[in-house]
């Protein structure tokens, strides 16, 4: 890359391996289903993930709304965490395009609802009120550092769907992660949610894209929701081709991402008037803080790191978010430390 960029894993480049196959993909009418390259995807998505069927989708903001209008229509209600990423960071399309009420609950550490609260949370079939029709989960956890939860938390969260009629969508934008974290198949995460979606540009490196998976039927209805977004695609199989590598080639280094994010915060840790809780980090994001006796600002930080060509995001008026990646080893980690260092205590 160009830069030492830690902002976000969206920033990486596809691999040298991505561009020639993209080079060579063959491709088709998509919305014709007459893609080759994307038809071998969406197949491969959807097998990886225990899944009846697959949708490639421009964006995982996207799958994320297909699903829910998929699953539920106006008037319905979603329930779903404060700082669930479909909640807090999608523009509100669930209520703006669909009309769906989102249903807000606190979460834990680790990004999980209160069991208790979600039960309580499902509306009585009352004319007042909305019907309960869904509840959104995520893993990993995007505001909880990326946190990988634990597979029990969905088992609990399917039992009570499952007890008052309501489907479960997951928002895994980083679902591989989580997986390779917990040490366990994709499909074990995705086993209790009726429907998921998944990024390929993220950690997986892929330039564009992400996969919508769950039963046949299920996927029938988003397609059609996909076209009413204009999310129909042409030949696009040039674009997948880079997500086939992505699922083939980058889902088990992402254990090096995570190895990098641990580099990371351990030697935050060592670095006066930095604040950042090691235990927490178990995937590929790294939340930290300014101590408040540091006389910078994040902002003369963030710009004082980018005249070194380091590139560092800024989340809240004292803390920051760096994410780790393909891009992004020991030695861009050790730079980001070695150049903060000089900045914060100088």
């Amino acid at each position: 890359m160009d830069k030492i960029d830690f902002r976000s894993d969206t920033v990486t480049w596809p691999t040298p391996a991505m561009r020639q196959a993209m080079a060579n993909a063959p491709v088709g009418d998509d919305v014709y289903g007459e893609d080759p390259t994307i038809n071998q995807l969406e197949e491969m998505a959807a097998a990886k993930l225990g899944k009846e069927a697959g949708l490639f989708v421009s964006s995982g903001t996207m799958g994320n709304l297909i699903s829910i209008l998929s699953h539920a229509t106006r008037g319905d209600e979603a329930i779903v965490g404060e700082d669930g990423h479909t909640y807090k960071w999608e523009a509100g399309g669930m209520a703006s395009l669909g009309g769906i009420v989102p249903h807000p609950l606190p979460t834990d550490e680790m990004g999980r609802m209160d069991l208790t609260a979600v039960t309580q949370a499902i509306r009585p079939d009352n004319p007042h009120l909305p019907h309960s029709r869904l509840i959104l989960v995520e893993n990993s956890y995007g505001e909880r550092g990326g946190y990988p939860i634990p597979l029990d938390y969905f088992a609990a969260i399917r039992a009570i769907a499952d007890q008052h009629g309501l489907a479960v969508h997951m928002d895994g934008a980083r679902l591989f992660n989580a997986a390779v974290a917990l040490g366990v198949d994709a499909s074990h995460v995705t086993q209790h949610v009726d429907s998921v979606s998944f990024c390929l540009s993220k950690g997986l490196c892929a330039p564009v894209g992400s996969l919508l998976c769950g039963s046949a039927d299920f996927i029938h209805k988003a397609r059609r929701v996909r076209k009413s977004l204009g999310g129909g695609m042409r030949q696009a199989g040039i674009l997948a081709a880079a997500g086939l590598i992505a699922l083939d080639e980058m889902v088990e280094r992402l254990a090096d991402d995570h190895a990098s994010a641990q580099r990371l915060a351990q030697g935050l840790a060592q670095i006066p008037g930095i604040v950042v809780d090691v235990t927490a980090v178990k995937t590929n994001i790294v939340f930290f803080s300014l101590a408040d006796d540091v006389p910078h600002s994040p902002k003369d930080i963030i710009h004082a790191l980018r005249q070194e060509n380091i590139y560092l995001g800024g989340s809240g008026p004292r803390r920051f978010r760096a994410v780790t990646h393909y891009w992004v080893r020991e030695a861009e980690v050790d730079k980001l430390l070695h150049t903060l260092h000089t900045i914060v205590t100088r």
